[in-house]
């Protein structure tokens, strides 16, 4: 299996072992409901890390930490799930192609894939910027809004 693939939904087989937790154990490790880990998978963000012999999801650290980056990134950053799925593609892009860097020795190759890399840095840049140009406008909308609610208050303080 890739490492994309790995990556993207922690689907690799990992063994009994590391595949440990029940879906309400991985729930509350997570932070998150089990309502929400199913939701994850169904949307494909996550996909758990292996099942019982009786079909159950089993989850493993790697899918407790993707939770959790997809709870950082919406809480934290206000991403959406769609905002969400494209920085963890790129995320995970990036783990292929650092992982395909280690193992290649062709020059030509490395040249390639640090193309490949600069331009998916570029373009989730430019995603951030424009997710914190909208953040900064509605910031300030907010600051010119409290701003005005002050000067309201100081006249209705002035003497008559």
């Amino acid at each position: 299996m890739s490492t994309a693939t790995t990556e993207i939904g922690g689907a690799e087989d990992l063994g009994a072992a590391q595949a440990h937790l029940r879906i309400g154990e991985a729930a509350e490790l997570a932070g998150v409901s089990c309502r929400t880990l199913r939701y994850y998978q169904e949307i494909g963000l996550l996909s758990p890390a292996g099942t019982s012999p009786g079909g159950a999801r089993r989850y493993s650290d790697v899918d407790i930490a993707r939770v959790q980056r997809i709870r950082h990134l919406q809480e934290l950053l206000g991403f959406n799930l769609t905002e969400i799925r494209t920085v963890l593609a790129t995320e995970d892009r990036f783990a292929s192609i650092r992982q395909e860097y280690a193992e290649s020795d062709d020059a030509d190759r490395h040249a390639q894939l640090l193309l490949e890399a600069l331009a998916l840095s570029e373009d989730l840049q430019a995603h951030v910027r424009a997710k914190l140009g909208r953040l900064n406008d509605f910031l300030t909308g907010l600051e010119e809004g409290a701003d005005r609610a002050r000067v309201r208050l100081a006249t209705l303080h002035e003497p008559g």
